[in-house]
């Protein structure tokens, strides 16, 4: 899996339709339109993601690993 950072996948769901909603804290709330689904993703400057949480996200995104790039 290919490491990628708070920020970074921030820009990554931008690109596929989802708007920001509200940052709390060092988390970014994501929502889309008619899809029931909030993505919390963890900002912490430029660290990487942890494998498994990034891996959670994708999934609620409905992206693969091929989207990263």
């Amino acid at each position: 899996m290919k490491s990628v950072s708070g920020k970074a996948l921030c820009k990554i769901v931008e690109r596929y339709g989802w708007t920001l909603k509200r940052v709390t804290g060092s988390h970014h709330i994501y929502g889309k339109e008619g899809i029931g689904v909030i993505l919390s993703i963890p900002v912490h400057s430029n660290r990487d993601l942890p494998t498994g949480t990034l891996k959670s996200l994708l999934k609620d995104a409905g992206l693969t690993e091929e989207n990263l790039d």
